[in-house]
């Protein structure tokens, strides 16, 4: 088992929101005790007809339970959005704690659901970080298969190869197929593979839409559902002023490298060093190592990137409550020099008050003018020093 970085509070209600295989369940079986809680799968068909059918069943059950059940855990509560109602109602006369998973927001959203507002916190759980993983992290494997927990119980390529295509055939069945979020599968189906090789560039609708054979709404509508479904996210483009931040088209991002490189159909090609290809996979890496810090340690920093009229692009701008502005330049290269940041040097100096910094593989921390160029995993811990901090009691 993997000690994880999420905490969350075992004295008050919560939502923990994540994609199917972060090991959502895993991690809470982790950190509660069996023998207090109440536990619901609704991904088990029998259950989840039963409250389909009835939803104030969960009421009586709960009120009849013994005092030393503490918790009531709802597992994929998305499947039956109306038992919120009764969670809510239960929140409100008892003392039990629930805690409720869910890997899509869409039919919560879209159905209207009652999302409990002030009476249960919201948590996120991603793929592993390197500092989760510690000794058994290696950045080759990572960018090739990504970071879900059940990847590391194969030690074969081909079994890795196999769960992450199992993986993106389960979701098409299980998240979209029997939820009916589409009427035709097909289309979708192949939206997928473009939109992962499109992946970390900046969308174009029109040419995606033209591609898959279908209008600019639908593709729009197709990355809402993968934005709901969290098998990605969008990244701005930053402006000074918030209501321009819309105005440039965003990238978009896949939760894990493993599972873009399945359905984008390059899994057999391998990632080698010094090529276009290993350098986006890396600052993919360095972006979702910063996605998932952030959610567990920093929840309010804001998450984007810059774009110039003359097509020169900071990787990574993070606005930080209280603190400059912080540019980021993602490099694959094992030795940095002046030169290969010559435009980020220039762009980031006319931008007051900020805070410039590369991350790459090089293995000494060096200092450019006003830039800091930090090896990866230093330039991480030097923003999330949390992930350093000795912890008592890791399992």
């Amino acid at each position: 088992m993997f000690f994880r970085l999420r905490k969350f509070s075992s004295k008050y209600s919560f939502f923990l929101f994540g994609p199917r295989g972060t090991g959502k369940s895993t991690l809470l079986k982790q950190r509660f005790n069996l023998d207090e809680c109440l536990w619901l799968d609704l991904l088990e068909s029998s259950v989840e007809d039963r409250f389909l059918q009835s939803p104030s069943d969960l009421y009586a059950i709960v009120k009849a339970l013994p005092d030393h059940i503490q918790y009531v855990v709802v597992d994929e509560i998305q499947k039956v959005p109306p038992l919120l109602d009764e969670v809510h109602r239960l929140i409100e006369g008892t003392d039990k704690i629930f805690i409720l998973t869910g890997s899509s927001a869409r039919k919560l959203k879209q159905g209207g659901a009652n999302l409990l507002a002030g009476r249960a916190f919201v948590y996120h759980l991603y793929g592993l970080s390197c500092f989760e993983l510690k000794d058994q992290f290696d950045l080759a494997q990572a960018l090739q298969w990504g970071t879900l927990p059940k990847i590391f119980s194969f030690s074969e390529n081909l079994d890795k190869t196999e769960f992450l295509r199992a993986y993106a055939d389960t979701y098409l069945k299980e998240e979209i197929w029997s939820e009916h979020v589409v009427r035709n599968l097909s289309p979708f189906r192949r939206f997928l593979e473009v939109a992962a090789q499109c992946n970390g560039k900046i969308i174009n609708y029109a040419n995606i839409a033209r591609d898959i054979g279908v209008d600019d709404k639908t593709i729009k509508d197709y990355f809402g559902i993968l934005e709901d479904t969290m098998i990605g996210f969008f990244l701005e483009s930053y402006h000074n002023s918030f209501r321009k931040r819309f105005v440039e088209k965003p990238k978009f991002y896949f939760f894990d490298l493993g599972v873009v490189r399945s359905l984008s159909r390059s899994l057999s090609v391998p990632l080698t060093p010094k090529t276009a290809a290993y350098g986006e996979a890396f600052e993919h890496f360095i972006l979702l190592e910063f996605i998932r810090l952030g959610s567990y340690f920093q929840p309010d920093y804001r998450y984007s990137f810059l774009r110039t009229p003359a097509d020169v692009e900071i990787d990574l701008v993070i606005e930080r409550p209280g603190k400059p502005l912080l540019c980021i330049e993602i490099k694959s290269s094992d030795a940095i020099s002046e030169r290969d940041i010559t435009a980020f040097l220039r762009i980031t100096k006319d931008i007051p008050q900020c805070e410039a910094v590369v991350l790459s593989q090089d293995r000494f921390a060096k200092q450019f003018g006003h830039v800091m160029s930090y090896p990866w995993k230093e330039g991480l811990e030097k923003f999330f020093p949390e992930v350093i901090i000795p912890r008592s009691g890791e399992k």
